[in-house]
Parts: C-alpha cells; sequence; structure tokens
C-alpha cells in the first residue's frame, strides 16, 4: 500500500518535515550514500597529538524515572559502536545519591561518570552537592564547580535568555530536541497504525538512517552558543539524550481487541481490529497474550551510533575527560554518516601549533588548519558566529589576523540536501 493511500485512511494529515525522509526510497538512497563515504574514507595526513576517544553525554539508566536500561546494556552499546566513555545524567530523587550510587569507573571496558541532569543542567560533581526545590541553576553551577566537577547548560531551546557564570560549556546539539522539532513525525510516532504500517518497515529496512532522519542543522543552538562564546569560553558537546524508552508492543487480549503498550511497559491505547482492517492480518492464528508486533525505535545503540562528542586525550582516564570537556579539547560529529575519528582543528604559527578550546595571541603568520578523513568535503570557517570562508575540498587553510572566536563546520553532499558531519569547538585569537 502507497504511503499516500495509507494517509487516506487516518484522520489528520501526515506529510512534510522528516517524515519525506523515512520514504524508502529516501533512505536507501541514504544508506547507499553512507556506505559511498565508508569505502572513501581515509585517515587525515596531520596528527592531533592525542587519542581521539568517542565519549556519550546525557545517556540516561534505570536510575532514572523515565528509563530502565541496564549498565549492561549500555555498555554493550557504547561497544557496539566504538564509544570507550559514557556520562551519565540521571534524573535525580531522593531515593538515591546520584554520585554516591551512580555508574562510576570501568565497566566491561567501558569509562562510566556519574552525573545528573537538573535545573537545566547537565552536572558531573565529583562528589555529592547539594539539591532540592530551593537550590537554584546558579548555585548549582557554583556548588558543581566547587567540586572540581564540571557543568553545562541543557535544553537551550528552553533556555535562550539564561547568563549562567561559570559553566563548562554547553550543549550545542540535543537528540531530543531535535526530534521534538519534528511535529508530523512526532503524531506518526503516536499513532500505532502509523508505527506499524509506515515506521516500522522505515525501522526495519534502514534502522539507522531512518533514526537520523530527524538530524537538522542545529542553527538555534549554535548561535546561542557563539553569542556566549564571545562572552566566555564554553565547551560545546552533543547530547545523546538516550533513554531507551520510545517503543510499542502490541498485545491480543482475551476478548480479540489489541493492548498498545509504549517503551516502558505502559499501556497507551485499546484497538478495535474489526474497525481496522489493516491490523486482521496481525491477528490470524494467533492467541490471547501473544506479541502481535515489537517495535523498539531508539534503542541505546542506535542513540549512541548517531551523535558523539570526540574528545582528544593523552589517555582514556577520568582526569583526563574532565580536563577535555573543561579546556574544549573536543568536537561533535554525526558518526551515522562516517566515521569522524582523527579530524584535526589547528592554528599554526611558526612551529607552534595549538588545537581546539586553546587561544594563541593574534598577529601575523597564523594559518588556522582543518582536515577530516574524507576527501570531498565542505570547510567552513565561522568567525563570531558569522561564516567568513567556505571552501570544498580535502582540506581548510586560512590565514588569519583578526582577534575571534573561529570554529569550523563539516559538511558532506548527500543526494537531496547536505548534511553537518562536524562542528569543532573554537579557537580564540586573542
Amino acid at each position: 500500500m502507497s504511503f499516500a493511500v495509507l494517509m487516506c485512511g487516518i484522520p489528520g494529515s501526515f506529510a512534510g518535515d522528516a517524515l519525506e525522509r523515512i520514504q524508502l526510497p529516501r533512505l536507501e538512497a541514504m544508506h547507499n550514500t553512507v556506505e559511498q563515504f565508508r569505502l572513501d574514507r581515509r585517515d587525515v595526513s596531520v596528527p592531533s597529538g592525542y587519542t581521539d576517544v568517542r565519549a556519550l553525554l546525557h545517556v540516561h539508566s534505570h536510575l532514572s524515572h523515565d528509563s530502565h536500561g541496564t549498565p549492561e546494556e549500555i555498555a554493550r552499546a557504547a561497544r557496539e559502536v566504538g564509544a570507550q566513555v559514557v556520562l551519565f545524567t540521571n534524573h535525580p530523587d531522593d531515593t538515591y545519591d546520584y554520585i554516591r550510587d551512580g555508574h562510576h569507573g570501568l565497566f566491561d571496558g567501558v569509562l562510566f561518570i556519574p552525573g545528573a541532569e537538573e535545573k537545566g543542567l547537565l552536572s558531573f560533581p565529583r562528589h555529592s552537592v547539594p539539591r532540592g526545590p530551593d537550590v537554584t541553576p546558579q548555585q548549582t553551577v557554583d556548588a558543581v564547580r566547587e567540586t572540581g566537577g564540571q557543568v553545562f547548560l541543557s535544553h537551550l531551546e528552553e533556555r535562550m535568555d539564561w547568563h549562567l557564570s561559570g559553566l563548562t560549556g554547553t550543549e550545542i546539539y540535543n537528540t531530543h530536541a531535535d526530534f521534538r522539532d519534528e511535529p508530523e513525525l512526532i503524531r506518526a510516532v503516536a499513532s500505532p497504525l502509523m508505527l506499524i504500517s509506515v515506521i516500522a518497515p522505515a525501522v526495519r529496512n534502514y534502522p539507522q538512517e531512518m533514526f537520523a532522519a530527524l538530524q537538522d542543522y542545529p542553527a538555534a543552538y549554535l548561535r546561542r552558543w557563539d553569542e556566549l562564546s564571545q562572552e566566555e569560553h564554553l565547551t560545546g558537546i552533543s547530547a545523546n539524550d538516550a533513554h531507551q524508552n520510545i517503543g510499542i508492543r502490541v498485545i491480543l487480549r482475551n476478548d480479540g481487541r489489541l493492548d498498545i503498550v509504549d517503551g516502558l511497559g505502559e499501556a497507551q491505547a485499546v484497538l478495535d481490529v474489526d474497525s481496522l482492517p489493516l491490523l486482521r492480518p496481525l491477528v490470524a492464528g494467533r492467541k490471547a497474550g501473544d506479541v502481535l508486533f515489537e517495535l523498539q525505535l531508539d534503542p541505546y545503540a542506535r542513540s549512541f551510533r548517531h551523535v558523539s562528542t570526540h574528545l582528544l586525550l593523552p589517555e582514556v582516564t577520568e582526569e583526563s575527560v574532565r580536563d577535555a570537556l573543561t579546556r574544549g579539547r573536543a568536537y561533535v560529529a554525526f558518526d551515522w554518516i562516517c566515521d569522524p575519528t582523527g579530524f584535526v582543528y589547528q592554528a599554526v604559527q611558526g612551529g607552534k601549533r595549538v588545537t581546539m578550546g586553546q587561544s594563541v595571541q593574534a598577529g601575523d603568520g597564523i594559518t588556522l588548519l582543518a582536515e577530516a578523513p574524507l576527501p570531498a568535503a565542505t570547510y567552513k570557517l565561522i568567525r563570531n558566529g558569522r561564516e567568513i570562508v567556505h571552501v570544498r575540498g580535502d582540506r581548510l587553510e586560512h590565514r588569519v589576523q583578526q582577534p575571534g572566536v573561529y570554529r569550523v563546520e563539516v559538511w558532506l553532499n548527500f543526494p537531496d540536501e547536505p548534511r553537518i558531519w562536524i562542528l569543532s569547538n573554537p579557537i580564540r585569537l586573542l
């Protein structure tokens, strides 16, 4: 049955935004392009001097009220995608202390660092800090930094006017926020019939590309980051906002109707098969209690593969992770497109090189150099929020003199549109 015919049988209109991207021909074209990127990938020619380590920030486990994920599941998914570090941001409550009782240390070869999402922040203190309804976001920032920890502004779409002092950084991409600005896709996910008839085939055939259909350029996040970065150093990070809680199970009842249960096992609806002929094939030959259909849209591995924060580390330890996050020795990448490992962004002045997150005195003889591991990328050099260079090729090399905050974006061409691949942290010319 065609997409258009199916739409005619469902109340309301489903068309546009990410929903258009999940049609199978577009997903196939996306998949083929990604496969070609994989074949074209080669190592960069300029060493960074560090080990490029994939880290996953803004991850929820069973300690959060909105997730059932176990440490074993999360570590397994991290290993599957090649990530070595997970920074948890569980929603705290009065039943546990998110630092003392949180996931901490090496777990099946993956470094776990405990933290919390609270007060509009991602907090990673080194020991427990005061919390409660009377604690303000600024007091939380101050308390976390006093422990030597790191704290990031989260969900900027809700906090574009916030001004907090002492932040380590801010999210510059959030998967959940990206999903929330796709209203037609959200309506489709909320419709059991759409899930079964349209979204399930997309997930079955092209699971990662289906997940990536929500990806848009985070223009508002980046605009605010650029504004704040001109006032103070703020490390830009990606937020996987991973819960593994978006899904559906369809269970046959004794009365022949269907129970619809969400990804956390909570009942959402009851469907009458007699009024929905498209569902009749599901029940043929089945008995009460059978799970007729099951679909998980956001398994950890899929979320982890979508985007991550790459840290430039001398070694994979908690101290090195915290130092890189504080200094901004990091970049954000949409890893589902192509493995960006080895990406380099440096300022070169004579024999001296400085990397992302560092500063150099403005003057003559400074060249900004960026190179990613694909031969035909588009590089954009952004100064104080404005694009000043746009070049396609193997690398970016551009001489600069003016003081400012300089960051790099790397884009790749897909059949339907260009897509952002890499977002660097800035180098500052003082």
